[in-house]
C-alpha cells in the first residue's frame, strides 16, 4: 500500500518559519495533486496549498504570500514552506496526495497522520 509520512512541524514563535515535508512511499505508479491541509482544535480541516503534476499550485487566501507549496517527483515528496507564521497558523497539518499504485487503474486518495505546528505569540 500508500504511506504518507509527514516531518518538519514543531513550534516556532510569531514570525518565524518551518518547512514541511511529506514523503509518499510504497507501490506508486503514479501522483497527480498533492496537498496540504490543516486542522485546528474545534474547527474543520481546511485546504492550505495545493500543487497539481505540472506544479500549478493555489492557497487559501490565509496564506497567500506566505506559503508555498512544492514537490519533488523524482522523490514522491511535498513541501510547505511556511514563513511569517501566524499564532492562527497553529494546526495540525495533514498531507494528501491522490496516487495510482502499480496494481491499481485509478487514483485513490491518501492522507498522512499529520504534523503539529505551534506558533507562540
Amino acid at each position: 500500500q500508500v504511506q504518507l509520512v509527514e516531518s518538519g512541524g514543531g513550534s516556532v514563535q510569531s514570525g518565524g518559519s518551518l518547512r514541511l515535508s511529506c514523503a509518499a512511499s510504497g507501490r506508486i505508479f503514479s501522483i497527480n495533486d498533492m496537498a496540504w491541509y490543516r486542522q485546528a482544535p474545534g474547527k474543520q480541516r481546511e485546504l492550505v496549498a495545493h500543487i497539481l503534476s505540472g506544479d500549478t499550485t493555489n492557497y487559501a487566501d490565509s496564506v497567500k504570500g506566505r506559503f508555498t507549496v512544492s514537490r519533488d517527483n523524482a522523490k514522491n515528496t511535498v513541501y510547505l514552506q511556511m514563513s511569517s507564521l501566524k499564532p492562527e497558523d497553529t494546526a495540525t497539518y495533514y498531507c494528501y496526495a491522490s496516487v495510482r499504485t502499480l496494481t491499481d487503474r485509478k487514483h485513490f486518495p491518501y492522507w498522512g497522520r499529520g504534523t503539529q505546528v505551534t506558533v507562540s505569540s
